[in-house]
């Protein structure tokens, strides 16, 4: 391990030991919107569209988690498959395949990077530089599930690019480039900046926490290649915030 390395995990591992395994996780209620998800764009091989904050991606284990996009979507259009997810807290731009075809297109596509993805948050306080990236190996803290922890033995590359759009008071609005797509990768790198996402239940501190009536973040952009025929495709969701 170099010497950067070593301090940026000793750094981790102290932040996290202080502020975060020594502190409860706040409750989660799921309490999903209600109405119809915005169909932004669709034809025969996809469909693009924005999903609401609130909502699960998939369904989860228990009865009451059942309520979620790929439901709802399947309730219009019952061939529709999740080919990636947001975070339930997160909002913004997703696709669905039609197709089986589509489905392995697309999908080989985020697996082997191809797609690239943009995101909008507001962050607490100014980062001291304009833009800048954040290259920090990524896993799942197991006995403290869901929450993930930066470790440079056993985690997997997350890489993450980043630029002020502007600053307002004590809060920063950022776009957010995600070069890899590890579970809560944005929300654990602004933490490691040192500017939690406002309103992020599992990551904020209690300030950052209560300045925003929801987790702040935003899929903003989705580029990708349309599995008739390759053309570039991009999609964009506007930020409700």
């Amino acid at each position: 391990m170099s010497p950067i390395q070593n301090k940026w995990q000793n750094k981790w591992q102290n932040k996290w030991q202080n502020k975060l395994l020594n502190k409860p996780l706040r409750s989660f209620t799921y309490d999903p919107p209600s109405g119809d998800v915005e169909v932004l764009h669709e034809d025969e091989h996809f469909l693009i569209i924005d999903k609401p904050a609130g909502l699960l991606s998939v369904p989860g284990k228990h009865e009451y988690l059942q309520d979620c996009l790929e439901s709802r979507m399947q309730s219009r259009y019952p061939e529709a498959r999740i080919i990636h997810r947001l975070d339930t807290a997160t909002s913004g731009v997703m696709v669905l395949a039609r197709t089986p075809h589509a489905h392995r297109h697309i999908g080989l596509q985020f697996e082997n990077r191809q797609v690239s993805k943009t995101y909008i948050a507001h962050i607490w306080g100014k980062p001291s530089e304009t833009s800048g990236t954040i290259n920090l190996p990524l896993i799942c803290d197991w006995p403290n599930r869901p929450l993930q922890k930066v470790d440079f033995e056993v985690g997997k590359p997350a890489k993450t690019e980043w630029e002020i759009i502007e600053s307002i008071g004590d809060v920063t609005k950022i776009l957010l480039k995600p070069k890899t797509g590890r579970s809560h990768q944005l929300r654990v790198h602004m933490l490691e900046l040192g500017h939690p996402i406002l309103g992020d239940n599992l990551y904020a501190h209690d300030d950052a926490f209560n300045a925003a009536p929801r987790m702040y973040l935003h899929a903003s952009t989705l580029n990708f290649r349309h599995p008739d025929g390759g053309t570039h495709l991009e999609f964009v969701a506007d930020c409700p915030f």
